[in-house]
C-alpha cells in the first residue's frame, strides 16, 4: 500500500490541474465572440420605452435612482411600477444573447427580440405581438403553457419549465439563425423552433431588436452578452 501512495500521489494534482485548464479554456471557446452590451454603470445603448409615473416624458427628469429602469451593483435593475421596455439600441439579424436574471416572487417579465420599437399607447408593436417575447415568471414548478417562463409568450410553450425559485440568478441563451429560433434556460434548451413550421409565426420578421420587460415588477440582470452571427 505505502508503495502505490507513492505511485498515485504525483499524479492527482498533475490532474487536478489539467482539468483545471481544460475548463477554463472551454469556458473562453465558449464565450468567443461574445461582447457585453450593458457596461455595468449606466444605459448607454439602451433606450427606454413605455409609461412611467407622471407620463411618458417623465423618465428624462428624474434623477437615477428614483428611474425604474436604472444601475446597482453593476446590475441592471428594474424596480417595476409601470410597463415598458428597456431596448437595445441596435437592429439585430442573427445572434446569440446570454444574460443572467434573477427576479422577485410574483414577477411577470419578459426578453423581446426581433421586435420594432415600442410606441406609447401601441401594445399592437409590443415584442409578444410584433415580435417575440421570451416569458418569464416566478412560477418556479408549474406546468408549461404559452404564458409560462420560457415560452414564446402568446404562441408556443416550452419543452419544460426550467425557471429557478425567485431570488436565485437564472442562465438564458436566445439563438437566432434565419427562421431558427433556440432557446436554453439553465443548461436546458426549452425552444428549437423554425418559425416557417408554424402558421402563427410565419409572418413574423427575421430582424429587430432586443428588449427587456417592465412589467410592474422588481427584476436584476447582469452579464449581458451578445454575439452577432
Amino acid at each position: 500500500m505505502t508503495v502505490l501512495r507513492c505511485l498515485v500521489s504525483p499524479v492527482v494534482p498533475l490532474l487536478v490541474v489539467l482539468g483545471s485548464v481544460g475548463l477554463a479554456m472551454a469556458s473562453e471557446e465558449n464565450e468567443k465572440g461574445f461582447e457585453p452590451i450593458f457596461n455595468g454603470e449606466n444605459l448607454d445603448g439602451w433606450v427606454v420605452e413605455g409609461w412611467a409615473p407622471g407620463g411618458p416624458d417623465a423618465y428624462p427628469k428624474r434623477q437615477e435612482k428614483d428611474q425604474i429602469w436604472h444601475v446597482k451593483d453593476g446590475m441592471l435593475v428594474c424596480k417595476g411600477g409601470t410597463y415598458g421596455f428597456l431596448r437595445y439600441d441596435e437592429k439585430l439579424d442573427d445572434f446569440i444573447l446570454r444574460l443572467e436574471y434573477r427576479l422577485s416572487p410574483d414577477c411577470n417579465s419578459g426578453v423581446g427580440f426581433r421586435a420594432d420599437p415600442f410606441r406609447q399607447g401601441d401594445k399592437l408593436v409590443a415584442p409578444s405581438r410584433g415580435g417575440y417575447e421570451m416569458q418569464i415568471l416566478a412560477d418556479h414548478g408549474k406546468k408549461p403553457g404559452k404564458g409560462s417562463s420560457g415560452s414564446l409568450y402568446r404562441y408556443l410553450a416550452p419543452s419544460e419549465n426550467a425557471t429557478r425559485l425567485p431570488g436565485e440568478w437564472n442562465q438564458l441563451e436566445i439563438e437566432c439563425r434565419g427562421p431558427r429560433i433556440r432557446i436554453t434556460l439553465n443548461g436546458k434548451r426549452i425552444q428549437d423552433v423554425d418559425q416557417t413550421k408554424h402558421k402563427s409565426l410565419r409572418e413574423k420578421p427575421l430582424s429587430g431588436y432586443i428588449s427587456l420587460q417592465d412589467h410592474r415588477c422588481f427584476i436584476e440582470y447582469r452579464n449581458i452578452r451578445l454575439k452577432e452571427l
